[in-house]
């Protein structure tokens, strides 16, 4: 991306194309971007570092941008390795620069490097304000989004959001996809626990003049900001963003995939506008998690298995729950060669969730197909394309 984020702004981040799996769970097929900011004014501070791997290429891109000029600031607003993981290294060459951060971060930079700081410290808590000369920068507590250190950063003079992990995305940026599908499965993925916590960053967003929205991971947003916003706003309170159903199972032998099939083939028969069916044992997890919140319907099919249910189905409700799903219709179907339980598991693994509306009819195969388990997939197809 072009350096230029406005005049003085300045975009010295990383593109990652060797992580495999960020986070260690979350696949990255078009890698990631640690992004990280100058601002140059009177004062000039530099806004996060990048993950340790690429330290010395992030360094080389401060130096050209300071051109000669030494960082009187370090801002760090979140603490996570990827973006503070250059800390130390940032230091040993910019040693008379002041660190800005919230106390917590600082109690966190004494974990990982051992030191504090103590004698660079500034510490900033919410409403705190930093003169640079015509920038002006202000300070927002973001607590649990996602980190409890966390806080953003509001420059009143180019109306930029530095925004932390908040509206980042999955991808490096020297690769063109489409925000919103890598986006999605990041928020969820990541912050999806804590839809309190960034409801509560988006009322404080809310007053503010926001022209420009820098985030840590993915493309500097600088038009359109109503639909990134208003998607940030139905992540985090819950709500369904698209009409449609996801079928998630496990299968075995091919019977529950076969039923999970016909009941596919019925539901796209009779209308239903999005019919999404995802393999838990084969596919990306943390895609169908995303489709599990995208979506206002989900189906769950699996086997009995060791007297529970199969063990990526199992992993598969974890993260849902985890991540306080809530506000979805669910339906289930089960299979089992004796003593049939799944559906009875799944549903109290399901018990603790908000305002879920579990479908009349459940679906229960003995070891394979017939005409009652047939009947129970139409009366189901017929009552989650009705509701």
């Amino acid at each position: 991306m072009d350096i230029n984020v406005t005049e003085d702004v300045k975009y010295v981040g990383v593109n990652d194309h060797e992580v495999d799996l960020f986070e260690g769970q979350y696949i990255v097929p078009n890698g990631m971007a640690y992004n990280s900011y100058v601002i140059l004014d009177e004062k000039v501070i530099v806004i996060d570092t990048v993950d340790r791997h690429f330290t010395r290429q992030w360094l080389d891109n401060v130096a050209a941008v300071l051109d000669g000029r030494k960082p009187d600031y370090l801002l760090i607003q979140h603490m996570e390795p990827d973006h503070a993981g250059s800390i130390d290294n940032f230091m040993k060459i910019y040693g008379d620069t002041r660190i800005v951060a919230s106390a917590k971060a600082f109690t966190m930079m004494n974990q990982f490097f051992g030191t504090d700081y103590a004698d660079r410290r500034v510490v900033v808590n919410e409403g705190d304000t930093l003169a640079l000369g015509r920038h002006t920068l202000t300070f927002v507590a973001a607590p649990m989004v996602h980190w409890p250190e966390v806080m953003v950063t509001y420059d009143g003079f180019d109306k930029v959001l530095f925004s932390a992990d908040g509206f980042g995305k999955f991808g490096a940026l020297d690769v063109e996809e489409e925000w919103d599908c890598e986006a999605r499965r990041y928020y969820i993925g990541i912050v999806g626990k804590y839809g309190a916590q960034v409801q509560q960053l988006l009322k404080k967003a809310a007053g503010l003049d926001i022209r420009i929205i820098c985030p840590t991971h993915g493309p500097v947003l600088t038009e359109d900001l109503g639909h990134y916003l208003g998607l940030y706003d139905i992540w985090s309170s819950y709500r369904v963003e698209s009409e449609g159903i996801l079928i998630a199972y496990t299968s075995v032998y091919g019977h529950t995939k076969e039923a999970v099939q016909l009941l596919a083939d019925k539901l796209q028969a009779k209308g239903c506008p999005k019919v999404v069916v995802t393999d838990l044992a084969r596919d990306d997890m943390a895609e169908a998690v995303e489709d599990a919140f995208r979506y206002g319907k989900l189906v769950l099919a699996t086997t009995t298995y060791n007297a529970d249910i199969f063990p990526f189905m199992r992993t598969f409700i974890d993260h849902l729950t985890e991540r306080n799903f809530q506000n979805r219709t669910v339906a289930l179907l089960e299979n089992g060669s004796w003593a049939p339980q799944a559906a009875k598991t799944m549903k109290n693994m399901l018990e603790g969730c908000k305002n879920l509306n579990f479908a009349r009819h459940t679906v229960r195969i003995l070891s394979a197909l017939d005409d009652e388990s047939r009947k129970q997939i139409e009366d189901l197809s017929d009552e989650l394309c009705k509701d």
